[in-house]
């Protein structure tokens, strides 16, 4: 038997909530929610702040141990060192790798470990300060608590993080800590995909602006839209956008990646573009163009649309920059077989990204030509049927980046498609889509599959638990739990090699990681040298506000 502190308090604890039922908190205004969220302490401040009001509960006894287990196998991990209850009667479980808050709702456990939520993992000690927990570990005291919010709320921190630390040269880009955990020592620096992620953004901003009006909404999706545009304008190439830009002597050049020089010299702009990028120009052009842009933009916009169109069919529906095609910029009829993992992929993208071409050019000349290339994908080479294989891969090498392509790439498809016929064909595959996707519980693909589809069953509820579990520190900060033993691991590894599990686990549990991840990963992160801008959370959200099928 151990060495024992209060082994007659963790007894107690533990037939009292055994015993007891659950204690309802008090009533709280419609749309509130308690969002976790924590701040670390060393001991002395743990003193100041608290006054000796907060007892600690430290030890448990061998016999206690074992009823734990017992009552709830398995536990994240074997090793009890705290047991205690809460005075709201939730029950509370220090181990060497973590603390576990059980309760008798629909989530029956929650997993703190990691930086993210402990300064430590060995839990030495727990106690209660009204509803907020106070953590002991060797390496100090994390303070745990669940704040009264709404999503609203949630957002304005989320649009504020964005406009604090991730905006460079109007592009919403990665933020590097110079000091892991240290957020006044960001950097913003350039990636592969900051054409993407800044469509995101502005996606996301353009949604807000038409739901709540608000001028700071507005402005944000300007700012993302100038510098959208100016990838391409800035390459020189007609139609061809750069994957992102950074300014000589000033922005961090990176190391790798295709890069080019401005005629001036003042610029750089990174090469290779891949699909990625384009399916993000034309997902955030027509909702900016639909919900924001005013008549003096619109021009300008049609004209980047209309130039980018082109230049694919212009190259045999290709992406060609300066040392050729590149090497993701594909999907003319002569190549879409050649990768047959994407063909569907693929064929959803070229068909969605000339729907929007049509919806937005204003010119009688391009509108025919756009359509005539529409119509022959569809009529001779039967590119609609093509995209119910989408989603069609090896298990054990699923690419959850292909998923957000995919999805992006129906919202415009079937917003704009009038065809009764391909209308029926691709929410056709929009549904064998998301009922693959759907044990995710991915806001994003909810709302989409229920603006496109009208369905009334979308996992609502699903989406909102996702969107709340969303981490307020977006850090990303190392995250294991390959360790856990309530955590069904599947026998096939990820496309990375990567151990997975059979099973989402809460998103505040997870690494770090935007839409594009694999959520089925169990460890992952970057000891918190970098920082999420949070787009991730704002573009469901809001989108689903637009079409009032999630609540404020």
């Amino acid at each position: 038997m151990r060495s024992l502190v209060r082994p007659r308090h963790a007894a107690a604890a533990l037939v009292i909530w055994l015993s007891a039922g659950l204690v309802i908190p008090a009533q709280e205004a419609p749309g509130t929610y308690r969002q976790k969220v924590r701040t670390f302490h060393s001991a002395a401040e743990f003193e100041r702040a608290t006054s000796g009001r907060v007892r600690i509960a430290r030890g448990i006894d061998a016999a206690q141990e074992a009823t734990v287990h017992k009552a709830f196998t398995p536990l994240p991990h074997i090793d009890v060192t705290v047991l205690t209850a809460a005075p709201s009667s939730e029950l509370w479980v220090g181990t060497r790798q973590g603390a576990v808050r059980l309760h008798r709702d629909l989530r029956a456990r929650e997993y703190f470990a990691g930086k993210r939520w402990l300064p430590d993992d060995n839990v030495t000690g727990i106690g209660f300060e009204g509803e907020t927990t106070w953590i002991e570990t060797p390496g100090g005291y994390s303070r745990l608590a669940y704040v009264p919010m709404t999503m609203v709320e949630k957002s304005r921190a989320f649009v504020e993080r964005v406009q604090a630390r991730h905006v460079r040269w109007g592009l919403t880009s990665d933020s590097r800590l110079q000091v892991p955990g240290d957020l006044s020592t960001s950097q913003t620096i350039s990636s592969d995909n900051d054409g993407l992620w800044t469509a995101m953004y502005v996606a996301a901003e353009s949604f807000r602006y038409k739901v709540t009006g608000e001028p700071d909404a507005r402005a944000n999706a300007r700012q993302g839209m100038n510098a959208l545009m100016r990838l391409e304008s800035i390459t020189g190439i007609s139609g061809f956008p750069a994957r992102s830009f950074i300014k000589s002597g000033t922005d961090v050049q990176p190391t790798e990646g295709e890069w080019h020089d401005t005629p001036d010299r003042q610029w750089r702009w990174k090469g290779d573009t891949s699909s990625d990028e384009i399916v993000g120009h034309y997902f955030a052009y027509p909702i900016y163009y639909d919900l924001v842009a005013d008549d003096a933009e619109k021009p300008a916009l049609r004209g980047v649309i209309d130039r980018i169109t082109s230049h694919i069919l212009d190259h045999n529906y290709q992406l060609v920059g300066p040392r050729g095609r590149t090497r993701w910029g594909w999907w003319g009829p002569d190549v879409i077989w050649d990768d047959p993992d994407e063909t569907g992929l693929r064929a959803l993208h070229i068909l969605s990204h000339l729907r929007v071409a049509l919806h937005m050019t204003a010119s009688d000349a391009l509108r025919a030509r756009f359509r005539g290339a529409y119509q022959k994908l569809v009529d001779k080479h039967k590119y609609h049927w093509l995209t119910r294989n989408q989603k069609i891969m090896v298990p054990g090498a699923i690419n959850h980046s292909d998923d957000e392509l995919a999805f992006l790439s129906y919202y415009p498809l079937l917003r704009y498609e009038t065809d009764p016929g391909l209308l029926a064909v691709y929410r056709q595959s929009l549904e064998r889509s998301w009922q693959i996707e759907r044990p995710e519980r991915n806001p994003l693909w909810n709302v989409i599959y229920a603006a496109g589809s009208g369905a009334a069953d979308y996992d609502r509820d699903a989406a909102v638990r996702t969107l709340r579990e969303i981490p307020m520190d977006l850090i990303q900060w190392s995250v294991k739990n390959s360790h856990r033993r309530d955590v069904p691991i599947d026998p096939l590894a990820d496309r990375f090699k990567r151990l997975q599990s059979l099973i989402v686990l809460p998103y505040d549990e997870l690494p770090m990681s935007k839409w594009n991840g694999n959520p089925y990963a169990l460890d992952g992160g970057r000891e918190g040298r970098s920082e999420d801008d949070g787009a991730y959370f704002l573009l469901p959200y809001w989108m689903g506000r637009f079409h009032k099928v999630l609540p404020e």
